[in-house]
């Protein structure tokens, strides 16, 4: 499952979406709107998507996953629009026989998703507001960044 959504995400559905008897292991990620960033109050974010080529982006690193982790099931949800504080923008689900490629398919994805799918974050703060890039592209933005 892969999807473009403006409602907030649902962890349960991505988890249902993955849910196999041949899986062992089911790893989820959540990136959720921080109240603060480079020491600045955040108030929100807002994404805007390239919707189609997001989708084909998306089951393009889901299959590369699925292929390199033995993953019996991938979804991704990016939020597109408005997310306030606190709410996730994207929810990854992964599940395969075992605990190590599950992890390791998870990270790999919210990586690769930042690298290659049309999205792009606007963060507003307390004095303003910024557009920022894609993880390839941004110093700020580094693997500690949970957005």
């Amino acid at each position: 499952m892969y999807k473009i959504v403006a409602e907030p995400i649902g962890l349960q559905e991505l988890v249902r979406a993955v849910a196999d008897p041949a899986a062992g292991a089911t790893a989820t990620f959540l990136g959720t709107t921080r109240a603060t960033n480079h020491g600045r109050n955040v108030l929100k974010l807002e994404y805007e998507v390239y919707e189609d080529m997001a989708i084909a982006e998306l089951e393009k690193i889901g299959v590369e996953a699925t292929e390199r982790w033995n993953c019996t099931g991938v979804a991704i949800i990016h939020r597109k629009g408005e997310v306030p504080l606190g709410e996730a923008s994207v929810a990854i689900a992964v599940s395969t026989p075992h605990r190590r490629e599950a992890l390791d398919a998870c990270h790999f994805l919210i990586d690769a998703l930042k690298r290659v799918a049309p999205i792009w974050k606007k963060e507003y703060f307390d004095g303003g507001e910024v557009w920022i890039g894609s993880l390839a592209d941004c110093e700020h933005d580094h693997e500690d960044s949970a957005d």
